[in-house]
């Protein structure tokens, strides 16, 4: 029985030397080698396409939904990409019409009017303080109730103006901004708190009644268009806050005084009403400004294929990159294991301390452009839609930190597009050119993998699983011909 088992061990022994002599040599992938079926190992190979890649700007009309943080401040000292100016028009409202402050309306006092944001966090350098500026919105541009008008990159279109200062700046300190608040009145952190002027105070607690402003939601809006928010670039040139309205940490706190109707000894107590940001209700407007002149991405700006070594993308709204695969066209009829994008950030070379303050995205999304719609869709049967968690995780496009190249923490991002090489060597199927951009409230026309891609196109939008924020994001990558951190399309795959 011994010699029976001794025997065996040799064989297995001798078969699995020669299986392993015969193997090619497999460049490794951080992805793996799971698509690969077991009985081919040995007869893998793997090849790299060149890529032509080019810098386009985005001009998508990027809008932030009231769900979404709004981006305050501005990035002026970026010689990379350029600058940015974001700025945050909103109103606040009762729950309810008509309202009234709650009291004996004759003996009500003014304490103090407060308006509270939450915040939600920055980009950028957080090592100097930022001011911020409240303003009034002019009766002459009123906010809509519908967001979905104001295109956030485009804030010429609407001209929002501004009046009157509603109280003094206020200095975010960032180290300090997501201390906690305790009063008698909440218990809560990350709040940024403005107290508006005294006669402002007034004018909401004593001025306004059910006779005005405080009659109907149209009557307020007429009497207080809302508020404006921006920030002083000569208190920190470099960084943007996130605020989120909608949020129990925002609303606009009136604290007053009044003669209780239910007190025996009819005390004046400090009371408190709030005025909250609804999705329904409630006008907005975040608008986000890019200028790139004078900048290195200016330089690489270009509506064609040109081939350029560094190409450059930024968090909506912002710019993207054409990428073409020439190669696809003659590549012959074989066994696709794996396919893959690769993108690495090429790194900006001596002392530019911005570049630890100005981070990449978190996502980068890889669609396909369908130039007889002129529309954007999703890569053909590699993915499946943001509903599809399988296919997003297998897809790939999360930001992945890596050494390459003895250069550490290198921003990069790899797309699996197996499935559509394969349909393009194996059926002939169409050969697109592909777009990278990082997406926030983006959309795509998404098309069903084969057989079912003759299904019309329905909207798939991205913003919910990519998590990028507006603005927050951009990264130089290593283009087509880039010397060391060089785009490419990736293969393994085994002859027929």
């Amino acid at each position: 029985m011994a010699s029976n088992n001794i025997v065996r061990n040799f064989f297995i022994f001798t078969f699995s030397i020669i299986l392993f002599s015969a193997c090619t040599k497999v460049s490794t992938t951080d992805m793996g080698l799971g698509l690969l079926p077991s009985m081919d190992y040995f007869n893998t190979k793997d090849t790299s396409l060149d890529v032509i890649t080019s810098t386009i700007d985005y001009p998508d009309t990027l809008r932030v939904y009231g769900s979404d943080y709004h981006i305050v401040g501005n990035i002026t000292d970026d010689a990379i990409f350029g600058k940015t100016n974001a700025s945050i028009f909103f109103q606040l409202k009762p729950s309810l019409f008509p309202f009234y402050i709650p009291g004996n309306r004759d003996s009500l006092e003014v304490d103090s009017a407060v308006l509270i944001l939450s915040y939600k966090g920055f980009y950028g350098d957080s090592t100097k303080p930022l001011v911020l500026n409240l303003k009034r919105i002019a009766a002459s541009t009123p906010l809509t109730v519908d967001s979905t008008m104001y295109a956030s990159n485009f804030p010429e279109l609407y001209n929002i103006k501004t009046d009157v200062a509603l109280a003094d700046p206020y200095i975010l300190d960032f180290a300090h901004a997501r201390d906690s608040n305790y009063n008698r009145f909440e218990a809560a952190a990350s709040q940024i708190r403005i107290p508006l002027y005294n006669s402002f105070a007034k004018m909401f607690i004593k001025d306004y009644d059910t006779t005005n402003a405080y009659l109907t939601d149209t009557t307020l809006r007429a009497y207080f268009p809302g508020f404006a928010l921006t920030a002083d670039p000569a208190s920190n040139k470099n960084v943007m806050v996130q605020i989120a309205l909608l949020d129990t940490n925002t609303k606009l706190a009136l604290y007053y005084r009044s003669t209780s109707t239910t007190s025996i000894n009819y005390e004046r107590d400090t009371s408190v009403v709030k005025f909250t940001f609804t999705l329904s209700d409630n006008g907005h407007a975040n608008f986000i400004k890019r200028t790139t002149t004078g900048s290195e991405l200016a330089n690489h700006l270009s509506n064609n294929l040109t081939s350029d070594s560094l190409v450059y993308v930024q968090t909506s709204p912002g710019t993207m990159v054409k990428i073409k695969v020439p190669g696809l066209k003659a590549f012959k009829n074989k066994i696709i294991h794996r396919a893959e994008l690769i993108a690495a950030q090429a790194p900006v070379s001596g002392a530019n301390a911005l570049e630890n303050f100005l981070l990449p995205p978190n996502y980068l999304f890889l669609g396909s452009y369908d130039s007889t719609t002129k529309t954007l869709r999703n890569v053909p049967n590699d993915f499946g839609g943001t509903s599809d968690a399988t296919s997003m995780t297998r897809f790939g496009g999360r930001l992945v930190y890596k050494t390459l190249n003895g250069v550490d923490n290198i921003a990069t991002y790899n797309f699996s597009i197996s499935r559509y090489v394969q349909g393009v060597i194996s059926r002939a199927d169409s050969i697109f050119d592909f777009r990278l951009l990082a997406p926030v409230n983006d959309s795509i026309q998404f098309v069903p993998p084969h057989p079912s891609n003759t299904l019309p196109a329905t909207t798939n939008y991205l913003s919910s699983s990519f998590g990028n924020q507006p603005a927050m994001g951009r990264v130089r990558l290593g283009g087509g011909t880039h010397s060391k951190f060089k785009m490419r399309l990736h293969i393994y795959y085994s002859d027929l």
